[in-house]
């Protein structure tokens, strides 16, 4: 992690000097996220009630411009532009450079399939069990700590090889026995782990878009 991290993650914690006990779980978390996307790995999210919205809204932020410009490659512009000179153009003035990113809380066809046709818990590890490859990464939101189809989701991605991340309130918790890192908010009731989980992820978001994007 470099100074323009580092940098970031102070000024969070003078917003919140409450998440000063996160800190480190944050700089393992953001460390483990960088090599997934430094070596083409991607992000696989997960979570339940308001951190499915959580969730979504991570995959937002590294899938489109969160504050930088993200101008693609001009190789790849070009690339466009031979292929339709035309609709190559749009494409080259408007696409965005993206971490990629998948929430597994969409998906409905899917999801509603699975959950008539198996074990409803385990939708979300089917999920990873499709998608994850060795090397990507998978973060699983979860006030508690206990949702047992993050629990099903977290178990199948350290058997696959992705690097497990863990975002919860204060307690002691199942998550924290698979997660690699596990950043613990420190709250307990919902509402307020869920007002502290955004500021960490904004945070991580930005540390990752400035690491990849930023000049």
């Amino acid at each position: 992690m470099d100074q323009r991290q580092e940098m970031q993650l102070q000024q969070l914690m003078v917003r919140y000097p409450q998440l000063q006990v996160c800190r480190q779980a944050m700089k393992n978390a953001y460390e483990r996220l960088e090599e997934t996307f430094q070596h083409g790995g991607k992000l696989l999210v997960c979570g339940n009630g308001g951190s499915a919205s959580d969730a979504e809204h991570i995959v937002g932020e590294l899938m489109k411009e969160f504050r930088l410009k993200r101008k693609i490659y001009s190789s790849h512009a070009e690339t466009l532009k031979s292929i339709d000179s035309e609709m190559g153009s749009v494409l080259a003035d408007h696409l965005q450079g993206a971490l990629p990113a998948i929430s597994l809380t969409g998906h409905s066809s899917l999801t509603t399939a699975f959950m008539n046709d198996a074990l409803p818990e385990l939708v979300f590890a089917q999920q990873v069990n499709g998608y994850g490859q060795p090397g990507d990464a998978f973060l699983g939101i979860s006030t508690s700590g206990n949702s047992r189809n993050v629990l099903y989701a977290a178990i199948t991605a350290k058997a696959k090889g992705l690097k497990v991340i863990g975002l919860t309130g204060q307690c002691q918790n199942r998550l924290m026995d698979f997660a690699d890192v596990c950043i613990r908010v420190p709250e307990v009731d919902t509402f307020k782990v869920q007002e502290l989980h955004l500021p960490v992820y904004h945070c991580l978001c930005m540390m990752l878009e400035d690491k990849f994007f930023g000049e």
